[in-house]
């Protein structure tokens, strides 16, 4: 049991606070009834999240015994066998979506759509070279989606054009941290990674970083946002987005991180002092303006 729980890597359900994000720019984070089904719906990704990581790690088995972090996973190492990992992902998947439809038939459908999206992508779809990033960086958007129709708000457009920048960044700073690690080994372990270099994916992390920073800058002082929460000083939150954005480049070009963003932000401290000082700042500005 405890390698089961190794393999639904808890560390990763860091990534389902995404879920979060339309309760709290939706100004709901006070309210009892729409806080509590955001931590549902949060519960229902990281079973979900957590099913589709064992189905991953069996697509990955022969590729993840040539790595030399991935080969000490429970399913790789040999201490779960491919179908008993197999069977607790569909028991889990099943209590998730189950859980997803009872909280909202709306939320069940998106939760749905991430299922069917992240298991095209560990089955085919993550060796298609661009379309696997895309497809990385969309289950964090569907997890903002989702937290918006499990809480029934609308969702602002900027909202999901920021959360879908900040995604692909992160993605192609994954990528970038594979082809530098394993170097040579690379496409043995992710046979993509042939399609990819080193420079290529520079290439692309600029264009994705300031594309972020322009987007959140805009929506800062936008007269959408400044009309929807009656207060321009959104902009003040500007200087934690680009020192977080700096620290994370940093961190992947200058110490070669990057594979792991959770562990990123519990191991680097300015890194998570700035996502706390912004999300402080956030609800400051937002709820006690």
């Amino acid at each position: 049991m405890i390698d089961i729980l190794k393999s639904l890597r808890p560390a990763q359900w860091t990534k389902n606070l995404f879920v979060f994000a339309a309760l709290v720019f939706a100004r709901e984070a006070l309210i009892g009834p729409s806080l509590l089904r955001a931590i549902g719906a949060f519960a229902v990704f990281c079973i979900l999240s957590g099913a589709l990581y064992l189905v991953n790690d069996v697509c990955d088995l022969e590729a993840d015994r040539l790595h030399p972090k991935k080969r000490l996973r429970p399913i790789a190492a040999g201490r779960i066998s491919p179908r008993r990992a197999v069977a607790w992902a569909s028991v889990l998947a099943a209590v998730a979506l189950a859980g997803a439809f009872v909280l909202r038939p709306l939320f069940g459908a998106v939760a749905a759509l991430y299922a069917v999206l992240m298991l095209g992508y560990s089955f085919k779809l993550k060796n298609i070279v661009i379309l696997d990033v895309f497809l990385i960086a969309s289950g964090f958007v569907l997890r903002v989606v989702a937290g918006g129709v499990a809480i029934s708000v609308p969702l602002s457009s900027w909202l999901i054009i920021c959360m879908s920048l900040l995604a692909l960044f992160i993605a192609f700073g994954k990528r970038r941290h594979e082809i530098v690690f394993l170097e040579t080994e690379a496409p043995l372990h992710r046979p993509i990674l042939r399609e990819y270099s080193a420079y290529l994916l520079d290439q692309m992390i600029s264009v994705v970083t300031a594309s972020t920073v322009i987007a959140y800058s805009f929506y800062t002082v936008s007269e959408e946002t400044v009309r929807k929460f009656g207060t321009s000083n959104l902009i003040l939150t500007t200087p934690f987005v680009l020192y977080g954005i700096f620290r994370y480049l940093y961190l992947v070009h200058e110490k070669g991180q990057g594979g792991s963003p959770e562990e990123m932000i519990f191991r680097d401290k300015p890194l998570a002092a700035a996502i706390i000082l912004w999300i402080m700042a956030v609800m400051i500005i937002l709820y006690f303006h």
